[in-house]
């Protein structure tokens, strides 16, 4: 394993160092072996880092912990992702609390296809079991990878729907990779593993604790295209995935239930709220979201660019030709346009119908 990842793993595991704050030190210093290489003084003209925190970095004791880290991960079949990786989820990078280094185990490619969430109450019924299968169905063969918690109830159903309709399936823990909870999914989380698998932003050994399930779902959220809540009591996990995906503009549905039964009560008032779209089939979520056939030859993908395009405007066209989609953090990294000036060409492309906008201020072509 390269020894720049021995650091990243390092940033990660020092005490007090955040995801924005590392953020932060990796674009002042370029690689993370350079925080650490670096003096008191330095450390302490970054923005957000005061000499308490520089001097917890100079003792190093995060990099004695990444040692023993690695030791541990040269016996398994984990992978890392940090945020600065390629394959690191492009959908993660935008949001403002993103991890900054994910676990993962199976067939895991974050960067192709559409993503949906799929999320619930543990205590489902029989009727959210269907529906849950019925959406997993629904989406086989459309390019789609589903997303869940690998919990009990909805999140199960749509983990192991998926296996049975060869749907891939990616499972967020909120243990370390190497601790399946609940141990009664270990079965189904390796058989997740050959489409799919489980991803998970803690550290090999960790325990199942409450304060980790809520930080766990931020990433379902925010994985995801859009989320889906099948089954949700008034309060739950399922309803603070929901207020993620809110939270980071990605489409919300939820399926209206029963006015008697307690596990609809959620789903309902997100949709009596308008926090939700209501959800009564696939073809809702594939219409809201513009999820529609591929174009004919003679679409935007392989028309040639009209004369009156200007060199920038031609330029951003190409690049999301060749990338498929991007984000707006990478389309100004790579196409050196300014922010402000970038986002004026985008919204001119979106109405001459060139581009459209996905959730997650990603863009593609029409």
């Amino acid at each position: 394993m390269p020894q720049e990842k021995l650091y990243q793993i390092a940033l990660h595991l020092t005490n007090g160092l955040g995801s924005v704050l590392i953020r932060h030190l990796i674009a002042h210093f370029g690689s993370a072996k350079s925080i650490f290489d670096a003096n008191l003084k330095t450390l302490t003209r970054v923005p957000g880092v005061g000499e308490a925190t520089a001097r917890v970095i100079l003792q190093k004791e995060g990099l004695k912990e990444a040692e023993i880290e690695l030791k541990k991960l040269e016996n398994t079949d984990v992978k890392l992702f940090f945020y600065t990786d390629a394959e690191y989820p492009q959908r993660l990078k935008s949001l403002y609390d993103a991890p900054v280094l994910l676990y993962g185990k199976g067939n895991l490619s974050f960067n192709q296809g559409r993503f949906v969430g799929v999320v619930g109450t543990r205590k489902s019924t029989d009727y959210g079991k269907n529906v849950t299968e019925q959406i997993v169905e629904g989406l086989a063969g459309k390019d789609t990878t589903i997303v869940s918690g690998l919990a009990y109830g909805i999140d199960i159903a749509a983990h192991r729907a998926c296996l049975k309709q060869h749907v891939p399936t990616i499972g967020v823990m909120a243990t370390g990779a190497d601790v399946i909870y609940p141990a009664t999914h270990a079965k189904t989380s390796q058989e997740m593993q050959a489409n799919g698998g489980i991803l998970t932003e803690y550290s090999l050994g960790t325990k199942p604790d409450f304060m980790r399930f809520p930080a766990r779902n931020r990433i379902i959220a925010g994985l995801s295209d859009a989320i889906i809540v099948v089954e949700a009591a008034e309060k739950g996990g399922a309803l603070i995935t929901a207020e993620f995906a809110n939270n980071y503009n990605r489409d919300v549905f939820a399926v209206p239930g029963n006015l008697s039964s307690s596990y609809s009560t959620g789903c309902n008032k997100l949709i009596r709220s308008h926090k939700a779209q209501i959800f009564t089939g696939v073809d809702d979520l594939l219409e809201s979201l513009s999820w529609l056939p591929e174009h004919s030859k003679n679409s935007v993908q392989s028309a040639a660019l009209p004369e009156h395009f200007t060199q920038e405007e031609s330029q951003i066209v190409s690049l999301l030709r060749q990338k498929g989609e991007m984000n707006i953090d990478d389309l100004t990294w790579e196409s050196k346009i300014m922010a402000g000036k970038l986002a004026t060409l985008l919204l001119n492309l979106e109405l001459q119908g060139y581009v459209r906008v996905l959730p997650g201020k990603r863009f593609a072509l029409a």
